[in-house]
C-alpha cells in the first residue's frame, strides 16, 4: 500500500532504514580501505640492505622523504663513489642504519600480514588494479605495464604480497592514474626482487633476501632488502613523501539535523548520508 503523504511514519521505521544504509556503507568501505604501512625510521632511506651494497655505474638518489643509503649488519659498500645522493651515504655500520633495519622488519611483517587479499596471477602485466591487497602464494612478475587506479582518492593504498620472488622484464613499468601516489604502493617479497633493464618501477620494495636493479632501471619509492644485498647499476631512485590527501569524516554530530524530526535516533547514521548538516552561521 502506498504511503499517504499526509501521514507520519513511526520513528522506528526511519531508524531501521538508516541502520540498514549505514551497515551497507560500512561493509563496502571496510573492504576497500587499507591504512598505509608505517615505515618508521626506514622512511628516509632510498636504499637499505642487510649484507652490503654493490653499485656499478652512476646512480642517483633523491626525494623529499629522504635519500639515505646504507647496510646493516654488514656495512660494506662497493662503488659508493659513483652514487650521488641528496641524503647520507653510510659506508659502514651506523646506529641510524641499524635502527632503520629494525623498523624494516616491522614494516615487512605488517605488509605480509594484511588482509583481506585478492589472489592474482603471477604476471601483473597489462592489468589495471584498484586499491587493496594483492597476493600470490608463489612469485610475482611484470611484463609490460601494470596500472594502479586510485579512483580519485590520493590516500588509496596498494599492497602486493609475493610468496617468493618479484621479477620484472626489461622496459616494463608501473603507471599511476586518478590520483594514485607512489608513497602508497608497497611490495612485500618473500625472497628476492630482480628488476630488468630500463624497468620503470613504483613503490616501496621490502625483500626478505636481496634486490638487484639492472642497468637503467628507475624507481619511485625505496629498495629495502631485509637480510641480503642490494645491487645497483646506473639507476635513479626517487623517494618522495605523499602530497595532498583526503580528509577524515567530521565526527562532530552536534549540528546534525534529522529530516524526519526524530531527534537523536538517527545521529548514528550521519556517515551514511541520511542526515543534513546545518550550515554554520
Amino acid at each position: 500500500m502506498p504511503i499517504q503523504p499526509n501521514k507520519k511514519l513511526k520513528p522506528s521505521i526511519y531508524l531501521a532504514v538508516g541502520i540498514t544504509a549505514l551497515s551497507m556503507f560500512i561493509a563496502n568501505s571496510a573492504y576497500a580501505v587499507q591504512p598505509t604501512v608505517d615505515l618508521g625510521t626506514t622512511s628516509s632511506f632510498a636504499v637499505l640492505a642487510g649484507s652490503g651494497i654493490t653499485n656499478a655505474g652512476p646512480t642517483t638518489l633523491s626525494g623529499t622523504a629522504g635519500a639515505d643509503i646504507g647496510s646493516s649488519p654488514t656495512g660494506t659498500f662497493t662503488g659508493d663513489a659513483d652514487v650521488t645522493t641528496s641524503g647520507t651515504k653510510y659506508t659502514s655500520v651506523d646506529a641510524k642504519v641499524t635502527g632503520a633495519k629494525d623498523d624494516l622488519v616491522l614494516a615487512y611483517d605488517d605488509a605480509a600480514g594484511r588482509t583481506p587479499v585478492t589472489t592474482v596471477t603471477a604476471d601483473l602485466g597489462e592489468q589495471t588494479l584498484k586499491q587493496g591487497v594483492y597476493n600470490s602464494a608463489s612469485s610475482l612478475g611484470l611484463t609490460g605495464t601494470l596500472t594502479l587506479d586510485a579512483e580519485d582518492n590520493p590516500d588509496a593504498v596498494f599492497i602486493f604480497q609475493a610468496g617468493s620472488t618479484l621479477t620484472t622484464a626489461s622496459a616494463s613499468k608501473v603507471e599511476l592514474i586518478n590520483g594514485a601516489q607512489a608513497c602508497n604502493v608497497f611490495w612485500q617479497v618473500g625472497s628476492s626482487a630482480t628488476f630488468g633493464t630500463t624497468t620503470d618501477f613504483i613503490g616501496h620494495v621490502f625483500a626478505l633476501t636481496s634486490i638487484t636493479a639492472n642497468n637503467g632501471a628507475t624507481f619511485q619509492g625505496q629498495l629495502l632488502a631485509r637480510n641480503g644485498a642490494v645491487t645497483l647499476d646506473h639507476n635513479t631512485i626517487t623517494n618522495d613523501i605523499c602530497t595532498g590527501g583526503g580528509e577524515l569524516p567530521n565526527t562532530d554530530t552536534s549540528d546534525w539535523l534529522t529530516p524526519f524530526g526524530i531527534g537523536a535516533g538517527l545521529v548514528a547514521v550521519g556517515t551514511a548520508g541520511l542526515l543534513i548538516r546545518r550550515k554554520r552561521s
